[in-house]
């Protein structure tokens, strides 16, 4: 998958932000080989309703990514504040799945950390990906999806359980999902996006406020409005709606005026993603570069990137 980054100090100059791909193996602090024992990937996702609205949500997956690599020796990732990496572990081992007593992780990741972006969602589905290859366990995606919320919930880095990030993260396409049920009866509806919109993504820093359930109730209009736009296969005003709901919840004011003037300059939708305080920007590919400039003339960094689809994730498999 490919990815554009702008940002305001580069001068409106596009570049390709590199990653490097986990290696077979790579030397630890001391002169030891590490072996690489599996590895996996997947995406970042944006929203398209948020679940504590209405106990339902939608979210579909984008270009940017999480690769893991599952090593034969224990590492520190500094970024994994929760301990996510350790549930995941812990998780696996409790469902009596085969995994080497001593493991670690080399992450590599271009989804930006809590700013509503699902990573991780990503981390545990990327994690759980190479632990499935390592041991191979042919996991179905429904046990790989219900073992990445489990773990999440353990991590308590969710608050709504992660479903429809984490389905997003691992298959092509929008999922309405409830998620109290398992993954395998979780679906409710599901459909595609146009490939060819663009989508850009505001980041404008780390969410700074702890998000509470109670006002995401209070704007349940908006959230209804939201599902019926999904209902009738309308995703992308599902999107602008959501966003205005999550704004309003979260007292983002400056998310409105910015989704608002993104609209107003051509872009087909424009919403928070999760709780924020990222935007996302669904656009014609000809509009693209006119609606960058504006998010950078307002002071905020963005990514380009497209939705994932089929053949991505087919190629990210092998």
């Amino acid at each position: 998958m490919s990815h554009q980054y702008r940002t305001r100090n580069e001068n409106l100059t596009n570049f390709r932000k590199q990653r490097e791909a986990p290696r077979n193996s790579y030397r630890s602090g001391g002169d030891r080989e590490v072996n690489t024992l599996g590895k996996g990937r997947a995406n970042g996702a944006i929203s398209i309703l948020h679940s504590l609205g209405l106990g339902r949500g939608c979210s579909i997956g984008i270009g940017i990514e999480t690769e893991v690599a599952l090593v034969d020796e224990r590492s520190d990732i500094s970024a994994d504040s929760h301990n996510l990496l350790n549930s995941i572990e812990a998780c696996w081992r409790s469902e009596g799945l085969p995994l080497p007593d001593k493991i670690g992780w080399k992450v590599t990741s271009d989804i930006p950390i809590g700013q509503g972006l699902k990573s991780s969602s990503a981390l545990a589905c990327a994690a759980i990906l190479a632990m499935n290859e390592s041991a191979w366990t042919n996991l179905s995606e429904n046990s790989i999806v219900d073992l990445a919320v489990k773990s999440q919930r353990l991590a308590k880095c969710t608050i709504t359980g992660s479903m429809d990030d984490t389905w997003a993260s691992i298959s092509p396409g929008w999922k309405l999902v409830d998620p109290s049920l398992d993954a395998s009866s979780s679906v409710i509806i599901e459909g595609i996006i146009d490939e060819s919109f663009s989508v850009l993504i505001c980041l404008r820093g780390n969410r700074s406020s702890v998000v509470s359930s109670s006002p995401f109730l209070e704007q349940e209009p908006l959230f209804q409005r939201s599902l019926a736009s999904i209902m009738r296969n309308s995703p992308l005003d599902s999107i602008s709606t959501n966003g205005m709901a999550v704004a309003v919840a979260t007292e983002d004011f400056d998310a409105l005026r910015i989704c608002n003037l993104c609209i107003a300059k051509g872009a087909v939708a424009s919403g928070i993603s999760g709780s924020g305080p990222a935007i996302s920007i669904v656009c014609y590919e000809d509009d693209s570069k006119a609606l960058e400039e504006v998010i950078i003339d307002m002071g905020f960094d963005v990514i380009k990137t497209k939705f994932s689809t089929s053949e991505t994730l087919i190629e990210e498999a092998f």
